[in-house]
């Protein structure tokens, strides 16, 4: 065996697949085109998730959007363990449908409902960085642009002003419409969402999900590569993880570990 011949262990996404998604192939197609990635579907009817090291809920149009988008994905066996996991702080992102599903399935506050001007918008569209430090962003600094497209008929943002408050106060915004210059205009909102909010998190910042697509803009022949930002900002986040809940586990296993390295320092 050659001296750099090292076997990689790639960071598992599922990618859900409820009946009615149709963007859970951009997902798998995105995450397994970057090194050190690798998505596989998981059907809405399993029930666990712990082989996978993040989550992954597409756009499309789970269970038709009867009733209302992603009111009936919230039922799917599958949830159980997407918000059991969730909960115990994996990586959970929705992207489109995504959103909808986590924000009924009330791991997202606030909800989506009918775009402003009543028609669906298909385009190209640019968010603002508001928050470096998630998961999700870390590797892009705040103001940064992202050049990602939408695709939606129900993407208008809504939440209560209590809750709104709550999430500028929290930086859970992580992601607002801008124009080209980055700024905060009502033209460049595609869709009516309140104060122009694209994606936010909860409070413990491991649940994101955004109403534009990085999976299709995650390619330069797609016209941008700006949403693997998002994807490999997600892959750091386990690899920082990882490296720490090994040396807490070095520590509790070897204690002398500990007067060793007091030592060392």
């Amino acid at each position: 065996m050659q001296p750099d011949a090292r076997i990689k262990i790639a960071m598992k996404f599922a990618v859900i697949q409820f009946p009615g998604s149709n963007c859970d192939q951009d997902c798998v197609a995105a995450i397994n085109g970057l090194d050190g990635l690798q998505a596989e579907y998981v059907w809405h009817r399993e029930i666990s998730l712990d082989n996978f090291d993040a989550i992954v809920l597409p756009g499309g149009f789970a269970y038709g959007d009867y009733l209302r988008c992603g009111a009936i994905a919230r039922f799917s066996p599958i949830m159980k363990a997407v918000i059991s996991d969730a909960r115990a702080g994996k990586l959970v992102l929705g992207t489109c449908n995504g959103f909808q599903v986590l924000c009924e399935a009330g791991l997202l506050p606030g909800a989506l409902v009918r775009n402003r001007s009543l028609r669906f918008v298909c385009d190209m569209v640019t968010t603002r960085v508001e928050v470096d430090d998630s998961p999700f962003t870390h590797g892009c600094p705040k103001g940064t642009l992202l050049r990602l497209p939408v695709a939606h008929g129900e993407g208008c943002f809504f939440a209560d002003p209590q809750t709104l408050s709550e999430l500028n106060a929290n930086e859970q915004v992580i992601l607002r419409y801008a124009d080209d210059q980055g700024r905060i205009v009502p033209k460049a909102n595609p869709n009516g969402s309140i104060e122009n909010v694209a994606g936010i998190c909860n409070r413990e910042r491991n649940v994101f999900g955004l109403m534009p697509h990085p999976d299709r803009a995650s390619d330069p022949q797609l016209g941008s590569s700006d949403g693997a930002k998002i994807f490999l900002s997600m892959m750091e986040t386990i690899r920082t993880t990882r490296s720490t809940n090994s040396t807490e586990r070095i520590k509790q296993a070897c204690p002398q570990f500990n007067s060793v390295a007091d030592a060392v320092a």
